[in-house]
């Protein structure tokens, strides 16, 4: 199946008025087109739809534009990836092209003719990606020798242990057992005290009128 054969594209752009503006030239050359924002994500819509292009811009959420078609191109190696960026980042959008073999780079703001002068260069052979040799560096795998939780093993204190190097109990003093008996106590004494004082108080006054 050529290009032509199957025409669906893919645009992974962070400004949506470029990706909007390539998907109407595309749609005006026939081609169906989908819009995405995300680096990460693009990556998956390119193994759902398979497109024959792709349009990717530079300065995308989650994971560049560089590193998304590095990734894009180790799935397919037959993904046919065209950056579009703006002027100020084409020096940027060369380097990345070659290191993800891109098969061509458009400025913005982009339009028909530019497409239809780069058309033979987009169908034309795919270059060799040799950034692919560098992406294990920037996504290194984790370390498959991480032990496993079911390998810890787990030591429990013995219960009877514990129980034997427990601190003794507090001794309690009797004094505050029940402070509220101790007061009443010292309530009594002192009424007793105080009767006997009358009792005396009264047999001397007792005495007095008598004599």
């Amino acid at each position: 199946m050529t290009i032509e054969e199957n025409r669906s594209a893919l645009i992974v752009h962070e400004n949506g008025i470029t990706a909007s503006r390539v998907r109407s030239i595309m749609s005006q050359r026939g081609w169906v087109s989908e819009i995405c924002d995300d680096g990460d994500r693009a990556v998956d819509q390119y193994i759902r739809l398979k497109p024959k292009l792709v349009f990717m811009g530079l300065n995308l959420p989650t994971i560049d534009g560089h590193v998304a078609a590095l990734e894009i191109r180790e799935r397919d190696p037959e993904a046919r990836i065209i950056f579009v960026v703006s002027k100020s980042r084409l020096e940027k959008a060369n380097d990345a092209a070659y290191s993800s073999g891109a098969v061509a780079v458009l400025t913005t703001p982009i339009t028909r003719s530019d497409i239809e002068q780069k058309w033979i260069i987009i169908n034309g052979p795919i270059p060799e990606a040799p950034g692919l040799a560098d992406l294990d560096e920037l996504y290194p795998e984790l370390d498959d020798e991480a032990p496993h939780p079911q390998n810890i093993e787990t030591t429990l204190p013995d219960p009877q242990a514990i129980l034997s190097s427990a601190a003794p109990p507090l001794p309690i003093n009797q004094d505050f057992v029940n402070p509220k008996k101790k007061g009443k106590t010292v309530k009594i004494l002192i009424l007793l005290t105080i009767l006997s004082v009358t009792a005396i108080l009264s047999a001397l006054y007792s005495d007095l009128l008598n004599i």
